[in-house]
């Protein structure tokens, strides 16, 4: 257990010291949108929300991690850029995307990244205390329950225009089903609010994890598979039979800590339950090397092996989790195959981060960013710290 830890943490060291010294935009301030493969830096590249808020969460949890005054400076840095760049002064939320100059670019709402916005700010008024940076979350917070919340349903639909009018193409990315209500914008609202509770203790706020907690239960995690369902109308009923087994390993975990969170312990009880049975049906996903494969579509019988860098960083807590919960070694095992894959395949030993992934014959992916908008120094970070702090415990 100690090698795994002494490697974990020169691992986490290495992934912040990557965005320390390679991806400040000393030009036009802020962080640069993206680095390709090859280690070349997009100048021009646009700047996103989601990357932005992830760095600014990342450097905040690092500085609590380790007390290292750098991380607070970085997390300084993204913080001031969001809140000059990225927050709309007239509309309220966040912009998706701002040029390289930071001027808005993409202006629609998407709910993902108001979630991630309050999820950074909650960590970094941690280590700041600064009534500014609460105020901030709350009012985001309040534009989700305003605008996204249905008050009918229950649950959040997904983005609009920057306006808060309806929009066509709700969806994240290309690859998304163009549905109202997700389970990936759903588990991240659930996240920011989790974090959000822990520093403001807001009634209001502890409401909605209830609430969203019941949405997973009877609508998200599909009871006969428990594998979660990914895209629904605003009836909840599912588009698709896809399977996503980083984040049912994901949800895990951050299921349980919610519940944790309220202090209930019919509702632990129940989350606890759920923790464990929605890692057996992640495990479903595993592979003799340890790695946790992408996707399955059932219907088409097709399963997507590639080894994406986030599904690894979650497979590490959500393992590690079962294994707190049930002392089974099993689990433990899997965790530590999990940790001895990344090592090998995932971390880039020699220009530093991750790499995006490995395909099914674990060669390198090849025309996936090292960094960019989706590529951030939060999955991996935050599986370090994870480790490392219940490792320690």
């Amino acid at each position: 257990m100690i090698d795994i830890r002494n490697d974990v943490e020169k691992a986490l060291a290495d992934i912040l010291s990557y965005w320390t010294n390679k991806m400040p935009d000393k030009v036009n301030g802020g962080f640069i949108g993206r680095i390709d493969e090859f280690g070349s830096l997009d100048l021009e590249a646009p700047k996103g929300a989601v990357l932005n808020a992830r760095i600014l969460w990342a450097f905040s949890a690092a500085f609590i991690h380790t007390d290292k005054l750098v991380y607070k400076e970085m997390a300084d840095r993204a913080y001031s850029y969001i809140i000059n760049h990225f927050i709309d002064e007239e509309f309220g939320g966040v912009y998706w995307t701002v040029t390289s100059k930071g001027k808005p670019l993409e202006t629609k709402k998407q709910i993902y990244a108001l979630s991630f916005t309050i999820y950074a700010l909650a960590e970094y008024y941690k280590i700041t205390q600064y009534e500014e940076v609460l105020e901030t979350a709350l009012k985001l917070f309040n534009a989700i329950e305003i605008y996204s919340f249905d008050k009918i349903r229950g649950g959040y639909f997904e983005a609009f225009n920057r306006d808060w009018s309806q929009m066509e193409d709700l969806r994240l990315s290309s690859k998304d089903v163009n549905e109202k209500k997700t389970m990936n914008t759903h588990l991240h609202i659930l996240e920011a609010y989790t974090n959000l509770y822990m520093v403001s203790r807001d009634e209001q706020v502890y409401v909605k994890i209830k609430g969203l907690l019941n949405s997973f239960y009877k609508h998200i995690i599909n009871r006969e598979t428990m594998h979660l369902n990914l895209f629904m109308n605003e009836e909840w009923q599912v588009s698709g039979s896809g399977i996503s087994y980083g984040h049912d390993i994901e949800a895990s975990w951050l299921l349980l800590e919610a519940a944790q969170l309220l202090g209930e312990q019919e509702v632990i009880d129940q989350f606890k339950e759920l923790a464990i049975r929605l890692t057996e049906a992640a495990v479903e996903g595993l592979e003799k090397d340890g790695s946790l494969i992408y996707e399955y579509f059932p219907e088409s019988s097709k399963f997507n092996k590639e080894r994406h860098w986030w599904v690894q960083a979650e497979a590490l807590v959500g393992f590690l989790n079962a294994w707190e919960l049930t002392g089974k070694q099993d689990y433990f095992n899997y965790f530590s195959s999990c940790w001895k894959f990344i090592d090998q395949y995932i971390v880039d030993k020699e220009e530093g981060e991750w790499f995006w992934g490995v395909n099914e014959d674990l060669t390198i992916m090849k025309g996936e960013d090292k960094a960019g908008l989706w590529k951030c120094p939060y999955h991996n970070t935050r599986a370090c710290i994870e480790t490392l702090k219940r490792l320690a415990d």
